[in-house]
């Protein structure tokens, strides 16, 4: 298997987390084959390129590339930037994907991507510190995709404990808390929109898992909106087998959970904790998110 058919394979194969990086990577590795080519042959397109695809602060120019709003969140600066981002959405992403399966963890990344751009956008057009700066500020990267998607999950299992090199065991609700302390004491001292950015992606992540359980239409119309994108993303076996059974099996045991047992148990989540889970509860869970 070649590397372009391996990668064709991840994507197809992959679940969200893995498409997301996946497709961050490829945007990067070809910006940067770009910028290469621009920079040997000097041709000054290259720049021009990544503003025209990164988010501007001014409402105005978003009008002339509307596009920047969603192609902003899989530009990166450089390369670290690029790997912190993707480890931090590996490393929490899976635990959020594996609760609520791929539909919600693309809600949670692009809405809070969105939702992440227009508060950087609103900030820089309302504080007078950034008056001067709001027509020539640009914002990429995927932060406030990622800390979306870091935030729902602290939301969704609080008390969840994860190791860190060199800190130890520690719940992903301290890590919310220090994450957006940090990115507060940051805006004065350099990056504002990017920090702006990123807390409003939190702020999303933490509506979002709040919205799920709220009685309106709003979680279910939006589950309809991405499975109808996601679906031009499926790829139909060439080989279909068929397996006869005279078992028949109903239910959370043989097939997937209903929406019903499913959010039965993150309702009981949320009240009293993964640990309050049986182990019942916790394989329909699983099952769920594949």
């Amino acid at each position: 298997m070649s590397i372009v058919e391996e990668i064709k394979f991840r994507f197809y194969n992959g679940n969200a987390i893995i498409r997301i990086i996946l497709i961050n990577v490829l945007v990067f590795v070809t910006m940067a084959i770009f910028q290469l080519f621009t920079f040997l042959f000097q041709v000054s397109f290259g720049a021009n390129l990544v503003n025209w695809f990164s988010l501007p602060a001014s409402f105005s120019r978003l009008l002339f590339q509307p596009w920047s709003i969603i192609t902003y969140m899989f530009l990166h600066s450089g390369l670290f930037h690029l790997i912190f981002n993707m480890l931090w959405l590996y490393w929490i992403g899976q635990l959020f994907q594996q609760y609520l399966g791929n539909t919600k963890t693309y809600q949670a990344y692009f809405l809070g991507g969105i939702f992440g751009g227009l508060v950087y956008m609103i900030a820089y057009n309302v504080f007078p510190a950034f008056s001067n700066r709001v027509m020539f500020e640009l914002a990429l990267g995927a932060s406030a995709g990622v800390l979306s998607i870091v935030f729902a999950t602290a939301t969704l299992l609080p008390n969840y404990s994860i190791s860190l090199l060199f800190i130890g065991s520690i719940k992903l609700k301290y890590i919310a808390l220090i994450t957006v302390v940090i990115d507060l004491i940051s805006i004065p001292q350099g990056n504002a929109g990017g920090h702006i950015a990123h807390l409003g992606g939190a702020a999303f992540g933490y509506l979002f898992i709040k919205l799920i359980y709220n009685k309106t239409q709003v979680p279910n119309t939006l589950d309809k909106i991405f499975e109808f994108f996601l679906n031009g993303l499926k790829r139909e076996p060439k080989l279909r087998i068929h397996h006869k059974s005279n078992s028949r099996v109903t239910g959370s045991e043989g097939g997937k959970p209903s929406q019903a047992e499913v959010d039965a148990i993150l309702d009981k989540i949320i009240k009293g904790g993964y640990e309050s889970l049986s182990k019942k509860e916790k394989e329909i869970l699983f099952k769920a998110g594949k």
